[in-house]
């Protein structure tokens, strides 16, 4: 079911926070100082191709896992919190002394409900009755919009999405946001497009939704009518939709409006009936951020008849339910999303399963009991010490960009200065109090917890900012930055090897999660971030002259991730992807600088027969090391503003000066850019 939406641009494109399953992370004790040879393939040369050099031995000796559609060192050190996780959840779940109320109680029984798959047999679609109940009961839009927002408010999705957040112009203030939504598969695109591949992933899916109508009940001929329904209403919400490419613009998704406005332009829909559903009757000033498709759906419920729409809620409430329904269901759903969609071979196991519920559900309820058992003080400490490093080297690279006026530097140190950090784990932790979970269908659980949430975000509106608040749990194996908060956040579960090792040098340190806090504080000086001021609110803070400057630098990288094909004919989106290959370009550039200035106080020298510029190049390549299936790599083109991970590591390195020095890479190699056609931004 849907969670609550977090604007923020992250490390790695992970759908959620554990993706699959496979064997349990072993430390490599051949491991030295953050680096493993084993891991190199030294037959090719790093001018000829740096990815396959620095990662060719792993590649070669790691094939997906069955249940993996990606397997890489993100999914490896995933496998490494699996396992911790697990002990802290079966101990939960084991604890009969857990005081009711408490989080112990809470993780436990969550964890007991996801695992108990006899009692979702029993149970089959009781669960849900009520929900199916309920829409059959409608008659009318009115009552079409009651039960959309009774479904939101619930944790399913449907129609559009609503969320709170904070005014994009105005960040102390934080209001209703309604955006495009309603989809059942994962983008506008899989409606659009006329390959021969998304036409067979839409034949499939039609396929798929009538069998899940048929597993709820229907006839064969119900089934594949209702299926016929779906597949046209939400090609209708596909086409009035906006690209990912256009929703990248924070302006184009800024439309404020009173309900009353609202209201006009897409009159279909019952909107004050919908709120007082929801809870807030008086919802205030809203940012509506493609007001064109709330006008085509408007339209849509005209012409459409009830019958039609009913029938799209029964599908969205099976699509949401499905994983945690019978068997059955569980299966069918995983035929398609995971089998077709993505390639995977097999079925996560159910603990793996009922561990991202937990998460997805009380995520901080279990990150306390994580943090207490896996992150000690001194690596937070350790981390802020690298995010100061980082941020004296950004200062630094900011004041001796020649394209940049001082005007526009002022401005931008300013906003370096502002950025809030956040390490491991938040200072003020999420209540719970008033969420009751026990040991009865995991839906039901689910339902209620997604309930306590989007309450919690409802008593926003109108309220101050929250900014101790956490758009990750510490568990998960990510960072971000906010631009709307000025934040760059590091979990205490990416905060591990192989990006961050108290026992490594500091080159491997500063090549793998010094890149990674680089990273993300050059998010917010990409095309997109760098519409943020240092207060978190969209505004122009640059001289138009030096606007220009960066746009053209910004086409560099564009044209560069364009030319890549990761597979058959397929290219990169260049746009799509330029805000995150910004910031890994940035983020390299910043930490090798920051490397420079440690070795400046300390240079071991050599390592392992590696100069230091080596081992921090091979730490970054290291960190990006992954094998895909070919319709997860498809998947990614799509949705996934990041790069695959052969070029992550050799986009930004064929930019940066150091690396042909520390790889003697020359003109003719194929590594090679012509000095004038590197990109150079910070």
């Amino acid at each position: 079911m849907t969670k609550r939406n977090v604007v923020f641009c992250a490390v790695a494109g992970l759908s959620f926070l554990f993706v699959g399953a496979g064997l349990p992370h072993q430390p490599n004790t051949t491991e030295v100082h953050g680096l493993n040879p084993a891991n190199m393939d030294p037959s090719v040369s790093p001018a000829t191709d740096f990815f396959q050099y620095a990662n060719g031995g792993w590649l070669a000796k790691n094939p997906v896992p069955a249940e993996y559609s990606r397997w890489g060192s993100f999914e490896e050190l995933t496998e490494k919190n699996y396992s911790d996780l697990k002990e802290i959840l079966e101990s939960a779940e084991n604890n009969g002394a857990a005081q009711k109320g408490t989080n112990l109680q809470r993780v436990g029984d969550l964890y007991a409900s996801a695992m108990d798959t006899v009692q979702a047999e029993q149970e089959g679609l009781t669960p849900i009755a009520d929900l199916l109940a309920r829409i059959e009961s409608v008659k009318s839009l009115t009552d079409f919009s009651a039960t959309v927002a009774y479904l939101h408010a619930h944790g399913f999705r449907g129609a559009f999405a609503f969320y709170v957040a904070q005014d994009a112009k105005a960040s102390t203030n934080q209001i209703a946001q309604l955006a495009q939504g309603g989809l059942g598969l994962p983008d506008r695109d899989y409606y659009t497009k006329e390959d021969e591949h998304s036409k067979m992933l839409r034949d499939e899916y039609v396929k798929h939704v009538a069998k899940m109508f048929e597993l709820a009940g229907a006839t064969a001929d119900q089934a594949t009518a209702s299926a016929k329904t779906i597949m046209d209403i939400e090609t209708a919400l596909a086409n009035a939709s906006m690209t990912r490419v256009q929703r990248r613009d924070p302006n184009a998704t800024y439309h404020k409006m009173k309900l009353a406005d609202l209201e006009q332009d897409a009159p279909a829909f019952s909107w004050a009936t919908y709120f007082a559903q929801i809870g807030t009757k008086e919802p205030g000033m809203l940012n509506v951020e493609q007001p064109d498709f709330f006008k085509a759906e408007s339209n849509m419920l005209k012409e459409r008849p009830i019958a039609d729409w009913k029938t799209y809620l029964r599908w969205h409430v099976l699509h949401e339910a499905a994983p945690m329904l019978s068997k059955n269901f569980v299966t069918a759903n995983f035929d398609f999303f995971g089998k077709t969609m993505t390639g995977a071979k097999e079925m996560r196991p159910r603990w793996k399963f009922a561990l991202n519920v937990v998460n997805g559900s009380i995520g901080e309820a279990l990150g306390m009991l994580y943090v207490q058992k896996y992150f000690p003080p001194q690596a937070k400490q350790r981390a802020l010490e690298m995010v100061q490093n980082l941020k004296d080297a950004f200062r630094e690279r900011i004041q001796t960009r020649e394209w940049m006026s001082d005007e526009t530097k002022f401005k931008a140190l300013g906003k370096l200065d502002a950025f809030q950090v956040k390490i491991g784990y938040p200072d003020k932790w999420k209540s719970y109090t008033g969420l009751a979970i026990d040991r009865g269908p995991l839906v039901l659980n689910v339902m209620r917890a997604d309930s306590f949430e989007f309450q919690r975000d409802l008593a926003k509106i109108g309220q101050p900012v929250d900014r101790t608040e956490w758009g990750m749990t510490p568990p998960t194996v990510n960072a971000y930055y906010n631009p709307s908060m000025n934040e760059i956040v590091f979990p205490a579960g990416i905060l591990q090897p192989p990006f961050f090792d108290p026992n490594a040098d500091d080159a491997v340190n500063y090549g793998g999660m010094g890149a990674v806090i680089g990273h993300e504080m050059t998010h917010g000086f990409d095309d997109e971030g760098s519409q943020f001021d240092a207060k978190g609110n969209l505004a122009d803070w640059w001289t138009p002259v030096d606007k220009i400057a960066f746009t053209a630098r910004t086409q560099f990288v564009e044209r560069e991730y364009d030319a890549f094909t990761p597979i058959d004919t397929l290219h990169l989106n260049g746009k799509l992807t330029l805000g995150e290959n910004i910031a890994d370009l940035g983020g390299l550039t910043i930490a090798h600088a920051a490397l420079e200035k440690a070795l400046a106080k300390h240079n071991p020298g050599l390592i392992d027969g590696l100069t230091p510029d080596q081992r921090f190049f091979l730490a970054w390549a290291q960190m990006w090391r992954a094998n895909y299936r070919p319709e997860e790599l498809r998947r990614r083109l799509i949705i996934d503003p990041h790069s695959p991970g052969k070029y992550r590591t050799i986009g930004p390195v064929v930019n940066i000066d150091a690396f042909y020095t520390a790889f003697n890479v020359k003109e003719g190699d194929p590594m090679y850019r012509p000095v004038n056609e590197r990109a150079k931004i910070w």
